[in-house]
């Protein structure tokens, strides 16, 4: 029977091995270093923050993966031997296998600060991650002020977990304003002030010079690159970012970039090894696409993918149009298409803020042929469907703005700005 081993038990390894077991009744064997079943990453804030346990964060009961004949493997895979398929882990042992999907997923980015390895130091991506937090600042007894390093999503999330439980947060951005490599400017400096907001020291334009140990090899302050200032703290959160995990490739000859390098069919160069999620690295962007996607959903349709090609449906990986979501805090936020920081060449920006200053959308579209190509929403939630529908028909952008409403989200009970917003942007229109 043929044997397929998936290294990596996170959302894109966990989708291939359920759907090549709906599939097919091949061998399936998972192997992870991390954790012994499968958990959902993006639930890992809410246990800190008291709204569930860790045993909640787990889709699938334990019995789940011998009913459905998976088998799991506890360990940290050394080497892949290519030529013998053959897979070396840490411990000794070793295990076989006829196909292989790597879906390592990704680490922090640690840029070789002094003192990054210190206790107290973490990110906020790995189980043990949250367990570090729990040991180091249970509560604002324990951890007196906490840095976090990076203005990215996984940073603003334990901004608001710290927050939660009132340990004082200061947050050092490179950027001079919030996520501004994404966002444009009118979103950038809202969530500038919405941090502010809810009482996190931010400081733009500040980045790490060094951690400084105490007596006993743990946090006991920061230094600022820009001006030297010292900030006593008992945390450090390293949120700069995530990079492909695979280290433990580089030595193969298996060919990497800054991740596992892979054809539109999820293929690498060794025949019999695929590379999904997190860790892969298309040779070129689909779709405008970044070639790295460390995008939950953008995993699982990976995982679906390569199941259909390890069972005899050759498929291309095809994610359609880009679409993501998050939260600053408590303002929710959407993008469907493509809105960049600036307006690319022939593109507009219609940026529409109100006065409360928690709720804006930026809409992007084609100047000269009007074509609707991406909305941000910040606090107005929107349907999935709609945009991707619209976006596919290339409606023209007064279409879209006019019809805003049908692809509101928000309970009946909320209030509306769709027709604010058409008013606005008609007057924009004619003042140009």
């Amino acid at each position: 029977m043929e044997h397929i081993v998936i290294i990596g038990n996170g959302i894109s390894g966990v989708t291939a091995a359920r759907h090549i077991r709906k599939l097919s009744d091949k061998q399936i064997t998972m192997v992870s270093a991390e954790t012994d079943y499968f958990f959902s990453r993006t639930a890992l804030m809410y246990v800190y923050m008291g709204h569930m346990t860790f045993e909640h964060t787990k889709p699938y009961e334990d019995w789940f993966w011998e009913k459905n004949s998976i088998n799991l493997k506890k360990g940290y895979v050394k080497h892949i031997e290519t030529k013998n398929k053959t897979l070396h882990f840490s411990e000794g042992d070793t295990l076989s296998y006829d196909k292989l999907i790597i879906a390592t997923g990704s680490k922090p980015n640690k840029f070789g600060w002094p003192g990054q390895d210190l206790d107290g130091v973490m990110g906020m991506y790995h189980k043990q991650d949250l367990e570090n937090l729990e040991k180091y600042a249970p509560n604002n007894k324990v951890c007196k002020r906490a840095v976090i390093v990076g203005g990215g999503l996984i940073g603003i999330e334990l901004a608001e977990m710290l927050n939660s439980r009132n340990i004082p947060v200061t947050f050092l951005v490179r950027e001079d304003s919030f996520w501004n490599g994404i966002l444009p400017e009118g979103e950038s400096t809202m969530i500038n002030r919405h941090i502010k907001n809810h009482h996190i020291d931010l400081r733009l334009s500040n980045n790490l010079k060094e951690i400084i140990p105490d007596e006993n090899g743990k946090v006991k302050s920061i230094i600022i690159e820009e001006t030297g200032e010292e900030i006593a703290c008992n945390v450090v959160g390293l949120t700069a970012g995530v990079s492909p995990n695979i280290d433990f490739i580089k030595d193969s000859d298996i060919e990497t970039g800054r991740g596992v390098k892979v054809n539109p069919f999820l293929e690498t160069n060794i025949q019999d090894i695929y590379a999904i999620g997190d860790c892969a690295e298309q040779h070129e962007g689909i779709n405008g696409r970044r070639p790295i996607e460390a995008v939950w959903y953008t995993g699982r349709m990976m995982g679906e993918t390569v199941a259909q090609t390890i069972c005899g449906n050759r498929m291309q990986y095809n994610p359609g149009h880009w679409f993501n979501s998050a939260k600053f805090l408590d303002i929710e936020y959407q993008t469907y298409g493509w809105v960049f920081a600036k307006p690319r060449e022939n593109e507009s920006h219609f940026h529409w803020k109100h006065a409360d200053d928690t709720k804006c959308i930026t809409v992007c579209y084609d100047k000269k042929t009007n074509a609707f190509l991406g909305i941000n929403t910040f606090g107005i939630r929107m349907q999935h469907e709609i945009f991707d529908t619209w976006l596919t028909e290339k409606k023209d952008v007064d279409y879209v703005m006019k019809h805003l409403g049908k692809a509101n989200f928000d309970p009946e009970f909320y209030k509306t700005y769709e027709a604010d917003i058409y008013a606005v942007f008609k007057n924009e229109l004619q003042t140009v």
